[in-house]
């Protein structure tokens, strides 16, 4: 439901690979866009074997998938990455291999990795193979007992630096790192960390709260998104939801005893309840489109409460902020409270007696047992790297998404960087979506920092496309809905 992160030293970085009984094993650092030292006999081996003869890395699962290997894997990392002897732990990630005569997609959500084969946007630009990672303290990519101050976003970059490092000698060629929105925030967070790693990075819809305490863009954005007869719409349905308090509660209490729901961690069901209201608005515009505004009800005061409580349950979800909804996103929520910051929108169209709590901090959805401390200088730290050294990235962002109002800029010490807004777009915004001259420079750009553009795009960029075709299985994009404001 928010965004957060902190400000963080590089200090020593652990170059070293883990065994699985969690002793260190030298390897090599690998120069940036070098190939390694893989000897012929390396390459004849089949890729299977050459990815478990890397110390640490264990086979889950293979799947099977037309043209590709899929493996999901379990590779060993420290805890702690300044102190690697302090414990280890299982990082689930999975790899979709095509050749390793091909560019690499290096893909994180930010969240659980999915287990089913799938493909990134940039991976079928380039055609490439696909390395995606289970962000740590998601299960089960947690230790047990989990040290929660271990969980910041320089301990993030450092598992990707050193699962890098890991596959590096097997996928020798040029890597690209890529993300949607918090996925999208990590693979800005992993490379202001460690520049020297990837060829190039394609973020999508990264939020950047760069001030914590200053939301203004928010309210500003949500003045102006859409049409006046949409926000109309959800405003009213909204309100109503909070003038029909008491009637939908008893309605939200026989749903919690039904589905065995309870509200420790949030306090009460009156508060789970109003944060699922005050979630509606921007979830609509966070998950749909303006055409979609013709599903909410148009005349709310009228509405049945089976109306309202419907329109409210389909785009935020009563179930969310129940015990059960929030366990899976503690650790999204301990990061917003930390270190990402997290937005404080305002609802002047509707009366102070109604608002009980207003948008409630990160502290509130985590445990109390959690102890948690705010950082405001970890997102200044990215932000001002970002403006000032950003090489070969590419920001993409959706005109209706409201995550979009507090996002990342280039500076002049910025060089082939990009920022781009795909019009009339959501949080699944991309660069199919681009007016067709950006789409065109951006595939150009990623094909190019992948070593693949053809020497047609080389010479003109207009001609840029992605050069594998359109997979409608492998390439479903979902923009992740299990939270309406978690980015």
């Amino acid at each position: 439901m928010r965004n957060a992160l902190r400000g963080l030293l590089a200090l020593t970085v652990l170059i070293g690979t883990l065994s699985t009984a969690g002793t260190a094993t030298a390897v090599p650092a690998e120069a940036h866009g070098t190939t390694g030292a893989t000897s012929t006999a390396d390459e004849n081996k089949d890729i299977l074997e050459r990815l478990l003869a890397i110390p640490g890395m264990s086979l889950v699962q293979e799947k099977p998938y037309t043209g590709y290997r899929y493996f999901v894997l379990n590779y060993t990392q420290p805890i702690d990455h300044r102190h690697p002897s302090k414990g280890t732990f299982q990082q689930r990630i999975t790899v979709l291999h095509k050749d390793t005569s091909r560019p690499t997609v290096f893909y994180t959500g930010g969240y659980n990795v999915s287990t089913t084969p799938s493909r990134r946007e940039p991976t079928q630009i380039v055609d490439g193979n696909q390395v995606s990672m289970e962000y740590r303290y998601f299960t089960p990519s947690r230790p047990e007992p989990a040290d929660w101050s271990k969980l910041d976003i320089w301990q993030a970059a450092s598992d990707q630096h050193r699962i890098f490092q890991a596959l590096k000698p097997v996928y020798d060629k040029k890597w690209i790192s890529t993300g949607g929105s918090k996925g999208g925030m990590t693979a800005t967070y992993y490379e202001r960390f460690y520049p020297r790693d990837m060829d190039g990075v394609v973020a999508y819809v990264a939020p950047n709260d760069v001030v914590n305490d200053e939301d203004s863009a928010y309210d500003r954005f949500f003045r102006q998104v859409g049409t006046k007869e949409c926000r109309d719409r959800l405003n009213a349905v909204q309100r109503e939801a909070l003038v029909r308090r008491e009637p939908l509660e008893k309605k939200y209490a026989q749903y919690a005893a039904d589905n065995g729901y309870t509200f420790t961690t949030v306090g009460s069901l009156d508060k789970a309840y109003e944060a699922v209201v005050l979630d509606y608005v921007w979830g609509f515009w966070q998950y749909s489109l303006l055409k979609d505004c013709e599903t909410i009800p148009a005349d709310a005061a009228h509405a049945s409460d089976d109306d309202i409580w419907n329109s409210v349950d389909t785009i935020s979800g009563f179930s969310f902020y129940t015990d059960q909804g929030l366990e899976p996103y503690t650790p999204y929520y301990y990061q917003a409270g930390t270190q990402l910051g997290a937005p404080t929108i305002h609802f002047p169209y509707i009366e102070k007696k109604y608002v009980r709590y207003g948008y409630q901090a990160p502290r509130t959805f985590v445990p109390r047992s959690i102890p948690m401390k705010f950082q405001p200088s970890a997102m200044r730290d990215v932000d001002g790297w970002v403006r000032h050294n950003a090489r070969h990235m590419l920001f993409v962002y959706g005109q209706n998404d409201p995550w979009g109002a507090e996002r990342f800029r280039l500076g002049s010490g910025a060089r082939d960087s990009y920022v781009f807004t795909a019009p009339g777009l959501n949080h699944g915004a991309n660069v199919a979506g681009l007016t067709a001259d950006e789409k065109a420079l951006a595939t150009a750009r990623i094909l190019d920092w992948a070593g693949v553009a053809p020497a047609a795009v080389q010479a003109d960029p207009s001609a840029a496309r992605p050069l594998a075709r359109f997979d409608a299985k492998l390439d479903t994009r979902d923009t992740e809905r299990d939270m309406t404001l978690r980015p």
